[in-house]
């Protein structure tokens, strides 16, 4: 009888052992989430007429991979253009702050010298030696004139007598005339001589030479700060309305700018596209990470390594807690009861460390966590 009944106290114990085993022991455990990643609506600024298509939905791309180009329609030639108006502007500034050239200076220097001179001589008048030669003229005419007279007066008594011809008494009668007008020019040449510049001149003169002055000083002064400030400011509008082209132009290529998986895509080439709307999206594969809620009784911290397991494959990955949201989510507004606070969740986010390249957005996934109070 004894020995019936020592079996079954032994195994009643040990089921008894066991109950109470499984009622103490601490299961590793878990809260379920989702795969998730950065979204990146791309499109282009400018919009327009779809040229080239380069991906489709599904492709994996790098960063800086040109997706989307667009017709330039007349980018081109605004551009040319711009880049024109910059040139003769840059032009035109270059030559202010350069100001005239050497030749252009000794040329205005050349006139002054001379127009100088000039006024110089007017002030001074005739030298005497000028007046000494218009003398010695009017004398040569004077003497011309005598010989005229008497060659005329003997004309004249000869032709009473019908000893010369009437041609020879024209002759006498011209040859006195001119001489007469010869001495007479002379006269007036000597006259004036002797009388100097007139004051009108010598005013006119010094008029052309001060003009000439202020123009060379103009020249070596160069041109006005305003001016050149002027053609500076037109050089920065046209450098600025250059640079809005160039941007534009940036605009006609819809680039990756990341690596990363295109998600959505549905264009053709010549279809048209708005300015500032998104014509695909694509998702980011740098960084991965697992959305998920964590129950009030279970303890994380920031920066801890937590294990992460997935439907699609048996490996084990590690993630790292990188945010725990302060708020807590899906309680009421009024927690009375204990069993109502057990409902409190928050928010986590444990970021992928390793299995980037198998992992996709929205897979399945399990956080394993312990329970309060238990050493990680």
């Amino acid at each position: 009888m004894l020995r019936r009944i020592i079996p079954i106290l032994v195994g009643a114990l040990a089921i008894g052992a066991l109950l109470f085993a499984s009622k103490y022991r601490t299961e590793p455990t878990k809260v379920s989430g989702f795969i998730e990643a950065h979204e990146i609506r791309l499109g282009s600024r400018l919009g327009g007429r779809v040229a080239k298509v380069l991906v489709e939905e599904g492709d994996a791309i790098q960063a800086g991979q040109i997706l989307i180009e667009l017709e330039p329609f007349d980018l081109l030639a605004r551009e040319l253009e711009a880049s024109a108006n910059l040139a003769a502007y840059q032009s035109e500034y270059a030559r202010l702050t350069a100001g005239f050239r050497t030749e252009e200076i000794a040329q205005a220097t050349a006139r002054v010298n001379f127009l100088t001179a000039e006024h110089r001589r007017l002030v001074h008048g005739p030298r005497q030696a000028e007046i000494d030669a218009a003398r010695a003229q009017v004398e040569v005419a004077t003497a011309h004139v005598r010989l005229a007279q008497r060659l005329h007066k003997r004309a004249e008594e000869l032709l009473r007598s019908n000893s010369i011809s009437a041609e020879e008494w024209d002759r006498a009668v011209e040859g006195l005339a001119e001489s007469e007008g010869i001495l007479r020019a002379r006269t007036k040449e000597l006259q004036i001589l002797e009388e100097g510049s007139r004051a009108e001149d010598i005013e006119a003169a010094q008029a052309r030479l001060d003009e000439a002055q202020a123009a060379l000083d103009l020249m070596k002064a160069g041109y006005r700060a305003e001016e050149i400030a002027q053609a500076k400011a037109k050089v920065d509008a046209a450098d600025a309305a250059l640079a809005i082209i160039l941007a534009q132009k940036k605009e006609l290529q819809i680039v990756a700018p990341s690596n990363g998986i295109v998600e959505s895509l549905d264009l053709q080439p010549g279809d048209l596209t708005a300015p500032g709307g998104p014509v695909m999206s694509m998702t980011e594969s740098k960084e991965l990470w697992v959305r998920a809620y964590l129950p009030e009784r279970f303890h994380l911290k920031i920066g801890q390594t937590v294990p992460v397991t997935f439907d699609a494959f048996p490996d084990e990955l590690m993630g790292e807690v990188t945010f725990i949201s302060r708020q807590a989510e899906f309680t009421p507004s009024n927690i009375q009861t204990p069993e109502e606070r057990s409902k409190q969740v928050f928010r986590i986010k444990v970021t992928m460390r390793s299995g980037l390249d198998r992992l996709r957005p929205g897979m399945s996934a399990d956080v394993w966590i312990k329970p309060r109070g238990e050493s990680p």
